[in-house]
């Protein structure tokens, strides 16, 4: 089970397969084990390796609660540096898209391509009021009430109605193993984060993928970001809610195999090319 160190913090992480490295970022309510089904099924072509962010899954709690994505964005380059990778695909789900638009933003030399999944610009992106409810009913919930509790309370709003019920029972799960280190942090985070000024910054190929049904950060969010980044392209994944990668897997692993693959063959002409003479 890999464990590594960056600073006081032990960072818990996943990886299969061989290849060039794709990282894949979890969302508020999750951790590294959601992202089985993209750890098998992509492994064949890439190095996927899946993180448990500070206070999340098997990595170590932050010892005071993290409130910016670019804090995030720095622990995330310090696990890289660990792991001798300098060069990557990233990949990140909701909350982990946030973090995936800082991290790009300030090292864009490490990301060769980006895919944003049932993403957001962040909770200061929109209306102020409801941004201040929603980080007061998640501080209040960390506080008050089970991780169990939450997660029966929070599930059936990020699945499509029709979800097989297996995926229903894993969210839950998984959601019921938030810390409140963890889910302090994330919140603050997605309230103080607006991404909108980033995008334009954003220069490299781009999938935006986001589930139909998606009522959390619904599909007009991922418009949003697809008309911002200039080179991104935007798939919708039909019948799915906001966990489409959990829901419907074998239509996300075809949509990011295929958006990489393009692009490995991009990056293998050009490596050609450089070495003509």
């Amino acid at each position: 089970m890999p464990y590594i160190q960056v600073e006081n913090l032990t960072i818990h992480y996943k990886i299969e397969g061989n290849g060039s490295p794709l990282l894949l970022l979890h969302g508020m309510g999750s951790n590294s084990r959601s992202w089985r089904n993209q750890l098998e099924g992509l492994k064949d072509h890439f190095t996927v390796i899946a993180w448990d962010a500070p206070g999340y899954g098997k990595s170590s709690d932050p010892s005071k609660a993290i409130t910016t994505f670019k804090q995030f964005a720095k622990i995330l380059k310090g696990f890289l540096e660990k792991l001798n990778l300098d060069s990557i695909y990233l990949l990140g789900h909701s909350m982990g898209s946030v973090l995936a638009l800082d991290f790009c933003c300030l090292y864009p030399e490490v990301v060769k391509a980006l895919i944003l999944a049932d993403g957001t610009r962040g909770n200061a992106a929109g209306d102020a009021e409801l941004n201040e409810r929603k980080l007061r009913n998640r501080l209040v919930s960390i506080e008050t009430l089970t991780p169990q509790e939450i997660a029966k309370q929070r599930v059936g709003e990020l699945l499509a109605p029709n979800a097989p019920e297996e995926v229903r029972r894993e969210a839950e799960r998984l959601y019921s193993e938030i810390r409140p280190a963890g889910y302090r942090s994330v919140a603050y985070s997605l309230y103080n984060a607006n991404q909108t000024g980033l995008l334009p910054l954003i220069n490299i190929p781009t999938l935006v993928i986001c589930g139909e049904l998606d009522k959390v950060t619904p599909v007009r969010e991922s418009e949003i970001l697809h008309a911002g980044i200039a080179k991104s392209e935007l798939v919708i994944i039909p019948g799915t809610g906001h966990l489409c990668y959990q829901e419907n897997p074998a239509a996300f692993n075809h949509h990011v195999l295929e958006f990489l693959k393009k692009h490995e063959q991009m990056y293998s002409r050009k490596g050609e090319d450089s070495g003509a003479i």
